[in-house]
């Protein structure tokens, strides 16, 4: 099973994701909306605002794809996408898709409440077990 953790509290990543949940066949996903429980990140030792700044996958190799590399992991198992995650898989294309997913994460994580929620209590717990 590939395991997808993704921002269920973004309103275009819950949109795609569920758009990806709807048109998967069962029994090659795990879906994991980390942003309402961060719960299944603790076991990979995952800060949830690490997870929440780009789509995490983790294949069923237990292999950590981030960003571009996630979306190809998803695109390859799903029927209608496969040809555009090998598209997307090509040098120079994944070059440049990265650069732009990148900067739209990082406008998108430094915007989104919630997520400067988590880098916040991150920090003050990092500060409180250094005391």
């Amino acid at each position: 099973m590939i395991d997808v953790f993704f921002d269920g509290k973004c309103g275009l990543c819950s949109k795609e994701i569920k758009y990806y949940r709807d048109i998967a066949k069962k029994g090659i996903f795990n879906w994991y909306d980390i942003a309402e429980d961060p719960t299944p990140l603790k076991k990979y030792n995952i800060p949830q605002s690490t997870a929440l700044r780009q789509l995490h996958v983790r294949d069923d190799n237990s292999k950590w794809h981030i960003g571009v590399d996630a979306f190809i992991v998803i695109w390859l198992r799903l029927e209608n996408w496969y040809y555009l995650g090998i598209i997307l898989g090509l040098p120079g294309v994944k070059q440049v898709a990265s650069l732009f997913y990148n900067l739209f994460a990082r406008f998108r994580f430094s915007r989104l409440e919630h997520c400067q929620i988590a880098l916040n209590e991150e920090a003050i717990s990092k500060r409180n077990r250094s005391y």
